[in-house]
């Protein structure tokens, strides 16, 4: 016949097998009144915590709410530009608009004469001058496509870029810094 001791040994051990599962299946888990240490519950905390079945582990900021979504995407982020340099970006753009325009106005928007036509400005062409290339290819309608029409990529200084494209649509240029992996020009994709 067991002791009350050994009975109260079974006890114990049950209790705390009990415990240690329900501690373990709370685990991640996130209910509508956990709060931050600290913080009240108010309407500024993250959306993830305030939306069913968001996962905790959400970054700020990440787009999708993926995890890891800003750690994957960096390279689609351009670089920062000094003052002094987004403002020689920003000339340099407003020489290459107007020429832009006036190729879009005459239908020409192979790359060969949007680069004759820059070329003419006093921009030297490769890796850390002038780019000019045809429009990168998207996927649409489950096939990738390219349409007519060129972009320019112009490396102002190693901090900042002159972007643009000229299609049959519409043309822009803009100002960036640099991508990490594909300088000028954004990326069609991050890993």
């Amino acid at each position: 016949m067991p002791t009350s001791t050994s009975v109260q040994r079974t006890v114990l051990v049950g209790a705390v097998l009990i415990l240690t599962l329900l501690a373990l299946g709370a685990c991640g888990r996130q209910r509508a009144s956990d709060s931050p240490a600290g913080a009240g519950s108010s309407a500024s905390s993250s959306a993830s915590s305030s939306v069913p079945g968001a996962s905790p582990y959400v970054e700020p900021g990440a787009g999708d709410g993926a995890p890891h979504h800003n750690e994957n995407n960096a390279g689609r982020r351009p670089g920062e530009m000094s003052p002094a340099h987004a403002r020689d970006a920003e000339r340099e753009a407003a020489r290459i608009e107007p020429v832009l325009k006036r190729l879009w106005e005459q239908r020409k928007w192979d790359p060969a004469s949007v680069r004759a036509a820059l070329l003419e400005l006093g921009y030297e062409e490769g890796d850390d001058a002038l780019t000019v290339q045809g429009m990168s290819p998207r996927f649409r309608n489950n096939a990738y496509h390219t349409a007519e029409g060129a972009r320019v990529g112009l490396r102002v200084h190693p901090d900042a870029c002159v972007t643009a494209f000229v299609q049959k649509s519409n043309y822009n240029v803009q100002t960036n810094g640099p991508y990490l992996e594909s300088g000028c020009f954004e990326p069609p994709f991050a890993h």
